[in-house]
């Protein structure tokens, strides 16, 4: 038995032809659960018999759900796009309720369209490109917005929430010490065991330390939090707001007079621009001390040699410039997190779409970031 001859025990459609008109006499379950089934036995009848107008008789009918609803107005709008005449006949007090509540947006949604064959390469390409562009609007609109909030935030310091920036340093921050430490250590380790194997052919075993401070403190510290703090607190941020919009929380406090971007984001905003500059320097001196592990086990160095050489790469513009690279990192991580986080709509699947792409952006926004840092330094310097 298929599906269709299931679901018909649920319902019946009746047919009746009088001269150019066409009556459909509906009786019994009409709900989502066999929406498709319905819906395409009726447009078959009035393609079968071709009327001038079509009457549905819902008298009777025992059960009908919002979704059939919606679907049976769509089908009149249907009909009458045929220059075909439709009428809803013996709708009870219950079904004109139901009827009642339909989001009429969606009736502007061409009905029972098939798509018989994908997009072209062409049109596929142009509806990306300009998705990309819309998204870049939302993202500068809420750039705007968000850094009108933090002028304010600043103007104004009563108005900063002291306490959600205290919680999420602790999130963003305190939480994150053990991975962060962890991920730097064995970084340096493998930049101390990898650069090793290459200059102890030319008996340069002395510029290892060297080679890994100025790596963490330079580069792989700053771009490594950050990716790992997109990954735990980026997409925490995007999930929570989230959350929010969905059970309509964010509705609640603009309702109240609270400005959502000033009330969720700016908090999160500035605990992280706080944290990731010291995580930076907590990876950097754990990258350093992964590499000593095999400075002093491996290359017979002592710890006060390692840490000379180690000292003699870097300079105060390194660890300056190392920490605004952090600050801007973090700004884009939790900025876009929020932005994504308001972007939700509705569902579970929302929200964990736009915390994937979250992630996502937050890292690209990253590498781009730490690209143009690695352009614009070399001529600072």
């Amino acid at each position: 038995m298929d599906i269709e001859q299931e679901w018909s025990k649920f319902y019946k459609i009746l047919p009746e032809k009088k001269e150019k008109t066409l009556t459909l006499y509906l009786q019994g379950d009409f709900g989502l659960k066999n929406l498709n089934e319905f819906t395409a036995k009726l447009g078959d009848l009035v393609d079968l018999h071709k009327p001038l107008e079509v009457k549905i008789d819902f008298s009777g009918v025992t059960y009908l759900d919002s979704a059939a609803a919606l679907a049976f107005i769509r089908m009149e709008r249907f009909i009458k796009d045929k220059n075909v005449d439709c009428l809803l006949l013996n709708l009870t007090d219950e079904i004109k309720g139901i009827f009642s509540v339909i989001y009429q947006r969606a009736l502007a949604q061409k009905p029972f369209k098939v798509k018989t064959k994908p997009d072209n390469f062409f049109v596929e390409l142009g509806e990306a490109s300009i998705a990309l562009v819309k998204d870049f609007i939302d993202v500068i609109e809420f750039v705007g917005d968000l850094l009108f909030s933090i002028a304010y935030a600043i103007t104004h310091p009563r108005s900063i929430r002291v306490k959600d920036i205290f919680f999420y340093m602790k999130r963003a921050g305190v939480d994150g010490l053990p991975i962060v430490g962890l991920i730097s250590v064995l970084i340096g380790l493998i930049i101390a065991f990898m650069s090793f194997l290459q200059l102890k052919q030319i008996g340069a075993n002395i510029y290892v330390p060297s080679l890994v401070s100025f790596a963490m403190v330079r580069e792989l510290g700053p771009i490594m939090t950050a990716i790992l703090v997109a990954g735990r607190s980026g997409s925490a941020f995007a999930a929570e707001i989230g959350t929010m919009v969905v059970n309509e929380e964010v509705d609640a406090l603009k309702t109240m007079g609270f400005d959502p971007i000033r009330f969720l984001a700016v908090p999160k905003v500035l605990a992280a621009m706080i944290v990731v500059p010291i995580l930076t320097i907590y990876s950097a001196l754990f990258g350093v001390f992964g590499g000593m592990i095999v400075g002093v086990t491996g290359l017979d160095l002592t710890i006060n040699t390692y840490l000379t050489q180690s000292l003699k790469a870097i300079s105060v513009f390194d660890i300056v410039t190392s920490l605004i690279k952090a600050a801007v990192f973090a700004a884009l991580i939790a900025g876009i997190g929020c932005q994504r986080g308001f972007k939700v709509r509705s569902g579970a699947q929302d929200v964990g779409k736009f915390t994937t792409s979250a992630v996502v952006s937050a890292i690209f926004l990253i590498v781009m970031a730490d690209s143009i840092f690695a352009v614009t330094l070399y001529y600072i310097r």
